[in-house]
């Protein structure tokens, strides 16, 4: 183990600089929720278990045509859904950098002052909260529209996973002089 309280001001600097990133990473995925599925079980289960539509070849000639939109003509648009090569997709991008966002933070709670119990569980919740965001897709897709909550679940796991660990860290290498074992 180490301990980021007493590590070089450089590698405080990488850790600090890491959480920023992925802290800005965190907030622009929100708000692409936000936009495409929502925040709710009803919005996600729209997003999964809608009609699965195939991707139609684009014509040959194209027509663009542009209009003025009011605000309040987004709300009235039809809901962003997933097909299942779509699902295929997300899921083969996503899944390598959930698990390697949640290793970073793994690494940076290894140097934290925690128990041992404080730390296995913060390790086994940044892991956990991938796994559950995307069956929670899939089992809303194929099982039930009801399992809309497991994605809700997953995601602010992986929220508040990220929130636990950057809070810890700024604080015990920063603004604490000895650090609080938790």
């Amino acid at each position: 183990m180490y301990d980021l309280r007493r590590a070089p001001t450089e590698l405080k600097w990488v850790v600090t600089l890491l959480l920023a990133t992925f802290g800005c990473a965190y907030i622009f995925g929100g708000v692409m929720v936000a936009l495409y599925a929502g925040f709710t079980p009803q919005g996600v289960a729209a997003t999964y278990a809608g009609h699965e539509m195939s991707m139609a070849m684009p014509p040959d000639t194209t027509m663009v045509l542009e209009h003025r939109m009011a605000p309040g003509d987004f709300a009235e648009a039809a809901p962003h859904t997933v097909d299942t090569d779509l699902l295929v997709q997300d899921t083969h991008v996503h899944m390598p950098m959930y698990g390697v966002i949640a290793a970073a933070l793994c690494v940076i709670t290894l140097g934290l002052t925690l128990s041992r119990k404080w730390r296995l569980t913060l390790i086994a919740l940044l892991f956990a909260a991938p796994w559950l965001d995307f069956a929670g897709m899939w089992l809303t897709k194929f099982v039930s529209p009801h399992l809309a909550v497991l994605t809700i679940t997953g995601g602010w796991a992986m929220g508040l996973g990220y929130t636990v660990v950057a809070v810890l860290a700024v604080w015990q290498m920063w603004l604490s002089k000895k650090g609080v074992a938790v």
